[in-house]
């Protein structure tokens, strides 16, 4: 336990920051600014997204259900954490003043962890279930329902909010950093805080690991279809490849701006010596790359929504007809219309990517 004083909690370190110093780095204009733009932003996303869904059928709806949770996630993740960010920006509270049990901190720190690794955990449930869709449609009982996949996103949910409750538990704990305006897991050199940095950040890790794998999978599949001899043959792939445009672009957003901290996060907790002092004390270079890199991460929750605007087929076929006349003739023929069936293989097969009202 460090020095801090008798009467505050546990979230507190040692920290030497001015309140002039606080004034330069922390910016309420900016800070509000970026929360509108990322909360816009995700407001546009969800309505296209409900208009997408009317009609589509049941593999892209499954598609767009996650892509929903994962545009949902970020939304709520800006309107909380940007609350108290813009709130503390704006009157620069002092924080041991207004939270000194640290319920406020702990919250923080949950909203932290939990909406970091939400939309990491959902792209690789993405990729899972587009991996599986195109590689393997014929080991599937069929299209997932619209109730299955918002099970699914529930149970990333859970699993996020899980872990992020891990310090409440006693496995790591959550401080105030640096310059007192937010609250995040500890860089120490004690075995809770050393565990779950390394658990944060390899789980994260993990999930834009598998990503890429599977995505690259995915994307090698459809090039063999489009490209092969038995191409026009083949059922219609319009959609897919429209949804692995998007999901290619959530994986490079996540890996741009998570990947930093991730690995800075490891790298510290794994340090020797170790980067915290055992009063609790950072070296201001270590407290601001750590700053530099959250604001990094902070934009996976503005440009996700943006992914989805951008890479629709309608507005990919804007900047490059000759996608829309290639995507036509695949997805025409055979022509078919909802339950057809055709022979693929062999075996029947439903077409799950009919066309729809763009």
């Amino acid at each position: 336990m460090w020095s801090n004083g008798s009467s505050l909690g546990p979230c507190f370190r040692p920290t030497n920051i001015t309140l002039e110093e606080r004034r330069l780095i922390a910016s309420p204009w900016f800070s509000a600014s970026f929360c509108v733009v990322g909360l816009a932003s995700n407001l546009l996303a969800l309505r296209v997204l409900a208009g997408a869904r009317q009609g589509s059928p049941h593999t892209r709806s499954s598609f767009l259900t996650f892509l929903c949770g994962l545009v949902l996630t970020d939304f709520l993740g800006l309107l909380v954490t940007g609350s108290i960010v813009v709130s503390q920006h704006a009157i620069l509270f002092d924080w041991q003043a207004v939270d000194p049990s640290c319920p406020l901190c702990h919250f923080m720190g949950v909203v932290m962890v939990f909406f970091g690794l939400c939309p990491l955990l959902l792209g690789a449930t993405m990729a899972s279930e587009r991996f599986l869709g195109i590689t393997r449609p014929f080991s599937r009982p069929g299209a997932t329902s619209q109730r299955r996949a918002w099970a699914t996103v529930a149970l990333v949910w859970a699993a996020a909010l899980a872990l992020g409750l891990l310090p409440l538990l006693g496995v790591g704990r959550y401080t105030v950093q640096y310059p007192s305006s937010w609250c995040f897991l500890t860089l120490g050199a004690q075995p809770g805080d050393v565990a779950f940095g390394l658990l944060f950040a390899l789980l994260g890790s993990l999930s834009v690991g598998m990503s890429f794998l599977l995505n690259t999978v995915s994307v090698a599949t459809l090039c063999h279809v489009y490209h092969g001899q038995e191409a026009a043959k083949q059922r219609p792939r319009d959609c897919e490849v429209e949804m692995m445009a998007q999901l290619l672009g959530i994986m490079v957003v996540a890996s741009v701006c998570w990947m930093p901290l991730l690995v800075f996060i490891a790298q510290t907790v794994l340090q020797s010596p170790p980067a915290m002092s055992p009063d609790g004390h950072l070296s201001r270079a270590t407290e601001k790359q750590l700053l530099i890199y959250l604001r990094v991460a902070t934009w996976n929750q503005i440009l996700d929504p943006w992914v989805y605007i951008l890479f629709r087929r309608s507005v990919l076929w804007r900047f490059q007809p000759r996608l829309s006349t290639r995507s036509r003739s695949l997805s025409l023929r055979p022509q078919l219309t909802r339950g057809s069936v055709v022979s693929v293989g062999g075996r029947p097969s439903t077409a799950p990517c009919q066309r729809v009202s763009r």
